[in-house]
């Protein structure tokens, strides 16, 4: 009980000085200032993993490490997201950061009841670890397979018609407000609406992680701290990549393949264990599929755009 409180109490101390000192005005953080965040972060996370080794075995360690860039790669689509949504509700970038701030609070909220709900769920239908894993090998290959991209306009988009028929809105993005009242009426703004699609949208992209995640390990406070780290440094990330972020044109493919092979090892695993075979895919493996992966992706997309640039020459 004294680590959960520790790192929750961690946490809160961070969000606060987060909003509270180094993000009290509303601005555009710098690219500088974002990459130095983005290491912080993942040293942060790094550190942990160390204390992890220390108290509690290599195992865990191995265990928190591999949960943690599982959830860091599954987390990009997120990135693409963030400029998608910005772009539509026309939110300057000064005021990007705020709007995060919120969505990845209410991330930190849903993923964790997700972990827990997930963890019990499992210890009790162990059979269900066969059955998500199905629903990621599915999700992988229809994600490998999806000929569209995320569209620029999200006027037909699911989620913004069901949250403009729910909330009376009002298309105004040069006051930083969630609310406006309007002839004595309060109305949702830009700001609003955008937070409340990440929160969404997160929601969705929780479906394929959490269950992704806990094939690595159902060990709760494993689970949830790796998760928590991955997504505090989202928002420095986003910041640090944006602009070349669309350049990454494989990333997609990578993280489609991660979540399939996740799906195979998930069912694999369970069949393994149910048959009293003594074999299974290790956390090992997993981590240098992960690494691996979005490596080729990264360096693939590399090579590619810049013989076409040469080719535009």
């Amino acid at each position: 009980m004294g680590y959960w409180i520790g790192f929750f109490a961690f946490i809160v101390v961070m969000l606060a000085l987060d909003l509270g000192v180094f993000h009290k005005n509303n601005e555009t953080p710098t690219i500088k200032s974002s990459l130095l965040w983005s290491a912080f972060w993942i040293g942060l996370a790094f550190l942990f993993a160390g204390g992890v080794w220390l108290f509690a075995g290599g195992e865990y360690a191995l265990d928190f490490v591999t949960a943690y860039l599982l959830e860091k790669s599954l987390s990009i689509d997120n990135l693409f997201i963030f400029i998608l949504v910005f772009g539509f509700f026309q939110i300057k970038p000064q005021y990007q950061h705020r709007i995060l701030f919120w969505g990845v609070f209410g991330a930190l909220v849903m993923r964790v009841i997700f972990i827990f709900a997930g963890v019990a769920l499992l210890d009790r239908f162990k059979w269900l670890m066969i059955l998500f894993g199905l629903f990621l090998v599915v999700t992988g290959v229809k994600m490998l397979f999806e000929k569209k991209d995320h569209a620029d306009d999200l006027n037909d988009n699911l989620i913004v018609k069901g949250l403009r028929r729910l909330l009376p809105f009002k298309e105004d993005a040069t006051v930083p407000k969630m609310v406006l009242r309007v002839d004595g009426k309060l109305m949702a703004t830009q700001f609003l609406m955008a937070l409340l699609f990440i929160e969404v949208s997160d929601l969705v992209f929780a479906v394929d992680s959490i269950p992704a995640v806990l094939s690595v390990s159902q060990n709760t406070f494993i689970v949830v701290t790796s998760n928590i780290f991955a997504i505090m440094g989202l928002r420095s990330l986003y910041f640090a990549l944006s602009g070349i972020l669309p350049l990454f044109r494989y990333i997609k493919y990578a993280l489609a393949v991660i979540l399939a092979f996740i799906g195979i090892k998930m069912i694999l695993n369970e069949v393994a264990h149910y048959a009293g075979w003594t074999w299974q895919i290790s956390n090992v493996v997993s981590l240098v599929v992960i690494i691996g992966l979005i490596t080729i992706s990264i360096v693939a997309s590399v090579i590619v755009d810049r013989v076409l640039k040469r080719r535009q020459l």
